[in-house]
């Protein structure tokens, strides 16, 4: 015996609340196909996503550290695994649909390049004057366009729900343009919980990479409000030592104090808005899904205090520069003499389909930085086997 897809459809109805958007009452795709007998669309999505080639590179792309600077920090994969779990454990208490949720989740970041926001700020403005750069935008290139694993059509043909949740991902680190895809109504429910997922994993997992390649100081976070917070959640002093114990104990607390804010002040929202369907949702046009003016008021100082201590650090910054330089420079090679490049990157160009900039451009993009580090030696570093 198992469940086929219509019978998990009906659960689903059952069981989700009525402002969460059921995986049989999805748009669709692009491109027709046969339903799965088992499988919801919204699984399919998810499966579909976690199967590509761009997700498997996720692994050694940069969040805040190189992947050479260690085995144990973030990664973008282990980063996007986090959202993911943060996201089901959101849908799950607002009674929304876990599948969608983690579906957008997973497929968030595969438009990242490497070296994080550098790679992406190099590229965007190498760029200019032939559309720019940014990743939320190539996240949708690489799920309708790049990702060529089916005869039928192009990328994956996901849901419509799962691409409106791609264009519509809005955090401090995005850029959203939900053109085509109804930018006058808010989110599904579903898009807004991966929203603050995304929020709650960097902002905590940064934290605790920071502290534990110590480039951030302990006495310096002590200062933040948020900390005194997790201190207290724990029964501990603010000003007690900080071992690798309690660190992990410490963002382990954060993680639970972040999430619980926000699904209460959700459950508020949707409660004081009077939320009762999915179009009750989109018509608020703007997202309800947030944290409580306390809790926002504390992740904007832990926020700031990232940027200056953290990311901004001599070591990293350092690191920002070599990417900066190295991707310049292989764009710039690639672009003098494109027989460089492999032949099915060389025959995209031919093809007149976008402009050599532009698949040169996808080509980087999608490198990983252990990658490009190796493609940079080969071009410059004349010993250096090609």
């Amino acid at each position: 015996m198992f469940l086929t897809r219509n019978e998990i459809e009906a659960r689903e109805r059952t069981m989700l609340a009525s402002y969460a958007l059921a995986s049989g009452d999805s748009r669709g795709r692009a491109h027709g196909e046969e339903e799965h007998p088992y499988r919801t669309a919204f699984q399919r999505d998810r499966d579909r996503i976690i199967h590509t080639t761009a997700f498997r590179r996720l692994e050694y792309k940069t969040q805040v550290f190189v992947y050479h600077e260690g085995d144990h920090y973030r990664n973008r994969l282990t980063h996007t695994v986090e959202v993911a779990q943060i996201g089901r454990s959101l849908a799950r208490a607002l009674g929304a649909n876990e599948d969608l949720t983690e579906a957008i989740c997973l497929a968030h970041d595969l438009g990242h390049p490497a070296f994080g926001h550098t790679g992406e700020t190099t590229l965007n403005g190498l760029m200019q004057g032939h559309g720019g750069f940014d990743h939320q935008r190539q996240t949708m290139r690489i799920v309708t366009l790049l990702e060529d694993r089916y005869s039928e059509f192009p990328g994956l043909n996901l849901t419509y729900e799962v691409r409106e949740g791609l264009v519509k991902h809005d955090t401090d680190y995005d850029v959203t343009d939900a053109t085509g895809y109804e930018p006058h109504f808010a989110g599904t429910l579903e898009c807004q919980l991966a929203n603050l997922a995304d929020e709650i994993a960097y902002n905590t997992s940064d934290l605790e990479d920071g502290l534990r390649s110590g480039l951030l100081d302990p006495l310096q976070v002590r200062e933040l409000a948020i900390w005194e917070s997790v201190m207290a959640a724990l029964n501990e002093r603010v000003d007690c030592r900080l071992d690798d114990l309690l660190r992990t104990r410490a963002v382990r607390r954060l993680i639970g104090l972040e999430i619980t804010d926000a699904i209460t002040t959700t459950a508020v929202q949707l409660a004081d808005l009077n939320v009762k369907s999915v179009e009750d949702v989109r018509e608020v046009g703007s997202n309800m899904a947030g944290f409580s003016a306390e809790m926002l008021e504390m992740n904007r100082e832990l926020k700031d205090f990232l940027l200056s201590s953290f990311y901004r650090h001599p070591r990293v910054m350092r690191m920002a520069g070599k990417a900066q330089r190295l991707l310049t420079e292989l764009f710039n090679a690639y672009l003098a003499e494109p027989l460089q490049l492999p032949y099915e990157i060389q025959a995209r160009i031919r093809s007149g389909s976008d402009s050599a900039e532009r698949v040169i451009c996808d080509y980087l993009a999608g490198m990983t930085d252990r990658y490009a580090i190796s493609e940079h030696k080969k071009l410059f570093d004349p010993e250096a086997r090609v």
